[in-house]
């Protein structure tokens, strides 16, 4: 004999309710459970913390890791080396491109609801400063956190927050502690990655990431290489997420799917 239980009844009501305050939590919960039955495709983000673009990638790819059927794997590049081994040309040296992206970056922020906000001088903090520093710092995160990646999400996180929220350093090892810290680490597990990121492990750690990106075909970041059926689909930027989706066979439910499902 099958027994309905209390809770059983509650989620059925709530399903069925769409006014019911529970309906949107519910709703992508149990999308997300009956997809638990089909194995996760593999989603690989690469990113720098120096690109803006990235951050919005990033933030939106973390947004989606609880609703689509996905296993992200952040995956900290050297933006510089990309450009270099492609030949590509940043978009801040082109005036226009430049002139563009600032205008660019102020709807974005609002749009994917991150909070950016230019540099005093964005030419000094991306291309005079750059990131080399800051990425071999969070590849060392990575190295030594042996479950999940929730500290490097949080310590990529704090290092977007300064240089593209706060305009602060990311260059020097007192910055990259304070992020850290703030991200969370302790004064030990800091102390750690600061001795390991200017290590010949992390340098090689972080080449062979960027390689991948350009193995990859990339020019840019964000770069998003999605596995499906043993292929891999890439994506460029932060403004293909509805044909990522569709690749992948979920649905884009913009840039804040927890808002987009209390609507449905």
């Amino acid at each position: 004999m099958h027994h309905v239980s209390v809770n059983d009844h509650v989620v059925r009501e709530a399903l069925q309710s769409r006014d019911d305050p529970r309906y949107a939590e519910l709703h992508v919960e149990s999308r997300t459970s009956a997809r638990k039955m089909t194995s996760k495709k593999v989603v690989e983000l690469f990113y720098d913390v120096v690109s803006p673009y990235s951050w919005l990638g990033f933030e939106v790819m973390c947004r989606y890791r609880p609703v689509w059927n996905i296993e992200l794997k952040l995956r900290p590049a050297f933006l510089g080396g990309v450009m270099h081994g492609s030949g590509n040309k940043p978009p801040g040296v082109i005036p226009n491109k430049f002139m563009y992206m600032t205008k660019d970056l102020h709807r974005l922020s609002e749009y994917f609801d991150v909070p950016l906000q230019n540099p005093a001088d964005p030419f000094e903090a991306m291309f005079e400063k750059g990131s080399l520093s800051a990425m071999r710092f969070v590849t060392a995160v990575q190295a030594r956190e042996k479950d999940g990646d929730q500290q490097v999400e949080r310590v990529s996180r704090e290092l977007w927050r300064r240089i593209w929220m706060e305009d602060k350093d990311i260059t020097e090892p007192a910055s990259l502690s304070e992020a850290a810290m703030k991200a969370g680490l302790s004064d030990s597990e800091v102390k750690e990655v600061l001795e390991l990121y200017n290590s010949k492990e992390i340098k090689d750690k972080l080449k062979s990431s960027t390689q991948k990106a350009l193995d990859h075909g990339a020019f840019g970041f964000p770069l998003v290489v999605c596995h499906v059926n043993g292929k891999p689909e890439v994506f460029f930027g932060s403004d293909r997420f509805e044909l990522m989706a569709h690749c992948i066979g979920e649905k884009w439910l913009g840039p804040q799917p927890s808002r987009s499902a209390a609507k449905l």
